[in-house]
């Protein structure tokens, strides 16, 4: 390969440090696709359970009509907090982490990054053990780790070359995943649709079965899913070749294929017949076939995770290689995987939407409202203590309507609850109040400080 080709090969692939430009070669339909497959997860089939049955004693408290609109709520909420989130990256040609410098400042900039690190860890780990699960039911069996370290190494490759990997997913994966989709819908349809106001435990007192105060915490659920990737939609879009197409791409293609994955989850979780958490899927015609489709392709989510965790590392020392890191992280959660099994899912979304939920919030305050898209991302950036306060106000807000199922951190806050007087009603969502919270706040202390530059600017020139 000449050095003409090199050099052009490298500029169309993503930056090995900080120091290096990000290239601007992902179009609208690049950006699409990357999104719309990671709206298509296992989890959405799996998890489909958890938005019925939001509460910890894992009894169904919604109907099927409720879930799916309470995951339609959700996703669609959580796809436009996924737009915003994915212009800043646009504009600027910064990942994630590093325009948070603009909003905390450098240092300060270090604790998000750690929790986002933490979170990244957690939902390349979980993914990997839900591919080997999904393995484990497609193939009847079968040496179970053989799954996971496969699953691991496809996933290390794919973080290797991460534009490419998403050029490939537009260009050969979609289509499969499209086919998948339709025939399932098809299948299920043909067997008969569920009663949607069918619910398997105690009825609510709603329409449909409903219980509002638990279709609040369900919607939280489905909504957490998509605010996941609201810390790293940066990371990829910052290769846009426009903040048009990064908005569009992340809101409308993850939004529409999470809404569909959910409810054909929800309509497979009726019709199952017993088995394992996939039955439904396997026991129709091809079944087999087609839902390897979606086995294989979840290894994209893992990916995204694990790239972003490397970029994320970046923000603490940015002239490690992210092909280093990559291997090493692809290594760890494929030992996690191997080590550890899947539980309390549901308190482990609780967590993500209470700290990234209002992070968004203040990111939507300051970038939008006050800095109209200019920030200092610099590596010697000021701390603004200020936004950590509008941050940990929104996160207050979030756990005082929905603590979630964590064991003492839950207890604590219903303690908090309970000496304040609070008691949560029933058309109080723990994302929206607690987004609300954070923009507000953040805006606030925004006018503040721009009052004060806007005074000493004035002193000078007097």
């Amino acid at each position: 390969m000449s050095s003409s080709t090199l050099h052009n090969s490298e500029r169309h692939e993503a930056p090995f440090t900080l120091d290096e430009p990000a290239p601007k070669v992902l179009s609208f339909w690049d950006q699409s696709a990357f999104w719309a497959n990671l709206g298509v997860s296992l989890f959405a089939f799996s998890g489909a359970y958890t938005v019925l049955a939001p509460n910890s004693d894992g009894a169904p408290q919604l109907s099927i009509a409720a879930g799916i609109l309470a995951m339609i709520v959700g996703t669609v909420v959580g796809g436009l907090m996924l737009g915003l989130a994915a212009v800043p990256g646009a504009k600027t040609g910064k990942p994630s982490m590093v325009l948070l410098r603009g909003l905390f400042g450098a240092k300060l900039s270090y604790l998000p990054t750690v929790l986002n690190i933490a979170q990244l860890i957690g939902w390349g780990t979980f993914e990997l053990i839900v591919i080997g699960d999904a393995a484990d039911e497609l193939f009847g069996g079968g040496p179970h780790w053989m799954y996971v370290v496969a699953a691991g190494v496809l996933t290390t490759v794919l973080t290797i070359w991460p534009l490419g990997s998403v050029r490939m997913l537009r260009r050969f994966v979609t289509a499969g995943v499209v086919i998948a989709l339709v025939w399932f819908y098809i299948q299920f349809f043909r067997a008969g649709l569920p009663d949607l106001s069918a619910n398997p435990g105690p009825r609510g007192d709603g329409p449909f079965g409903v219980d509002w105060n638990l279709f609040w915490i369900a919607t939280d659920a489905a909504l957490a899913v998509s605010i996941s990737w609201v810390p790293v939609a940066a990371d990829y879009t910052r290769h846009s070749r426009s903040t048009g197409s990064a908005f569009g791409a992340a809101s409308g293609a993850y939004a529409l294929t999470q809404i569909v994955a959910y409810a054909l989850g929800l309509f497979a979780l009726a019709q199952a017949t017993g088995g394992g958490q996939y039955s439904a899927f396997l026991q129709v015609s091809l079944g087999g076939l087609f839902f390897f489709i979606f086995v294989f392709r979840e290894a994209d989510q893992s990916f995204a995770n694990v790239y972003s965790t490397a970029v994320s590392i970046q923000n603490l020392a940015p002239r490690l290689d992210r092909r280093i890191l990559s291997i090493g992280l692809g290594t760890l959660i494929t030992v996690l995987a191997l080590l550890l099994n899947m539980q309390n899912y549901f308190g482990f979304l609780g967590l993500i939407g209470s700290v990234f939920v209002p992070l968004l919030g203040v990111l939507v305050a300051d970038f939008f409202l006050r800095a109209k898209g200019e920030w200092n991302t610099a590596d010697d950036a000021p701390p603004r203590w200020g936004m950590i306060v509008a941050w940990l106000a929104g996160f207050s807000v979030y756990q005082l309507i929905n603590p979630g199922d964590a064991g003492a951190w839950t207890r604590f806050w219903v303690d908090v609850q309970e000496r304040l007087h609070f008691t949560k009603q029933a058309w109080m969502s723990a994302s929206l109040l607690s987004f609300l919270a954070a923009v507000l706040v953040a805006w606030a202390v925004g006018r503040v400080w721009t009052l004060r530059q806007d005074r000493a600017t004035a002193g000078k020139s007097a």
